[in-house]
């Protein structure tokens, strides 16, 4: 719809700003106002507005979205937050947290969704972003991958559908890569199956339901396949995850209110796909359907394991890259101090934020204090953002908690620790944020201490 700058005005006469917040795109002509309130509605009724072409006294609305539905404007933490904090052991910190189990709660940019709240929704769901919105986490993540027909969903893997949906329970178990194959118990082979977006269309992948990301290898049948979830997280919210594709998550996010951080996925097919689709198109396409979407380059973390990415973004496309992500991954503690001595070499080269998982910024000491790791001394030194992954993803600290804490195992021992963890991260390494499986965790405590 067209309309003049006299009825905007009067239009805002009677609008508030909720956020204060007006984003314009400058190349595309774009505003994005993510939350309008009408004064005097008692509702609390918020609207996201997308305007374009503001030429000649004239503006056209490309989209009015009623919020109040999906905004969270009462940010909401729950009881596990309170739980690991009196879990923990006397300290001036656990004091420090517990005087603010009455602070009203804002989102926080520190807080990250990691692929939403995924200890128990199912991962790259729309009820799993909600939920993560509603916990206070400021940016969202959708991992990106694609379909048959070359179209970006949100996935973890392009060739995790057999563990994150319901598709070997459905007709579309016929295209996955391998098929359902039974454990063979007398011989010891666990149950296994390969099931990629790269194998369906988008259409088909939109029929899917997204579940909990688990299988059961010691599976002589399908459902039985299907299960598995470990028994601290739930299927209580599984039922069927309404699966999406990334430009579908760039809507949503826009109607919650958060910044977005899409990691491009690492192909598991072989690139050129089908013999055109080359890498550096997957790259252009995942920030294209945002400038398409009309959201500003600051309010997007492009992410990626491939170093090639970043630079491909940081050239092509300097805006987003100038905020992207490179992702610095290592299986074990072996090969630290290649990735620390790596860090001027990527700054030279136009990198801006690392994110390395938790344990490659931790260490302790002769007092076994956890403290910074030479890694992120370096890495603050050099003048880069940090981000780190993943909090909540492990199970129960009692017995050191595994992966993400290896650098530390041996000063862990219950789940309050992952408090400490979380303050040493924050005020010693100084962090910029981190994802969490769980992002009410993380809120609590940044909005504790200010961040």
């Amino acid at each position: 719809m067209r309309v003049t700058l006299l009825f905007a005005l009067s239009l805002f006469s009677h609008l508030l700003l909720a956020d204060n917040e007006v984003l314009y795109n400058t190349e595309t002509g774009a505003v994005h106002i993510p939350k309008l309130q009408v004064v005097g509605d008692v509702s609390g009724t918020l609207f996201s507005i997308d305007m374009q072409n503001l030429t000649d006294l004239n503006f056209t609305v490309t989209n009015a979205t009623l919020l109040s539905e999906t905004a969270p404007r009462n940010i909401q933490v729950g009881v596990r937050p309170f739980y690991l904090i009196e879990d923990m052991e006397a300290s001036a910190l656990k004091i420090k947290l517990q005087q603010c189990n009455e602070t009203p709660l804002k989102k926080t940019e520190f807080s990250i969704g990691h692929r939403g709240a995924a200890m128990q929704f199912p991962e790259h769901t729309k009820e799993s972003y909600v939920a993560a919105a509603r916990m206070g986490a400021g940016i969202i993540e959708c991992d990106a991958t694609f379909t048959k027909d070359k179209q970006l969903v949100c996935r973890h893997s392009q060739c995790d559908l057999h563990t994150t949906t319901n598709i070997l329970a459905t007709p579309l178990a016929a295209k996955c890569s391998v098929p359902f194959t039974p454990a063979d118990v007398a011989n010891g082979t666990p149950a296994s199956a390969t099931c990629c977006t790269s194998d369906i269309t988008l259409e088909e992948f939109k029929s899917l339901c997204g579940k909990m990301d688990a299988s059961n290898p010691k599976a002589t049948t399908v459902a039985e396949y299907l299960g598995g979830t470990p028994d601290w997280r739930t299927d209580s919210y599984a039922t069927c995850g309404t699966v999406m594709t990334h430009a579908e998550s760039i809507a949503l996010f826009k109607q919650l209110g958060v910044k977005m951080t899409p990691e491009l996925k690492s192909a598991s097919v072989t690139m050129p796909f089908e013999g055109t689709y080359t890498q550096s198109q997957y790259a252009q396409q995942l920030i294209d359907e945002y400038k398409a979407a009309g959201v500003p380059a600051s309010q997007v973390f492009p992410q990626s394991f491939n170093l090639a990415d970043i630079l491909y973004w940081i050239k092509n496309e300097p805006d987003f890259g100038q905020q992207a992500v490179f992702l610095d991954e290592l299986e074990t503690m072996d090969g630290v101090d290649a990735s620390t001595a790596r860090l001027p070499e990527l700054v030279a080269q136009g990198v801006k934020i690392v994110a390395p998982p938790t344990w490659m910024l931790v260490t302790t000491d002769s007092n076994q204090q956890i403290i910074p790791s030479d890694y992120a001394k370096k890495a603050k030194a050099l003048g880069l953002d940090i981000i780190t992954w993943t909090l909540e993803r492990s199970g129960p600290l009692k017995t050191g908690g595994g992966w993400y804490y290896q650098s530390i195992n041996n000063v862990i021992n219950n789940d309050g620790d992952m408090m400490v963890f979380l303050d040493v991260l924050a005020k010693q390494v100084g962090i910029r944020g981190i994802f969490s499986d769980w992002p009410a965790t993380v809120t609590y405590y940044a909005n504790c201490m200010g961040l």
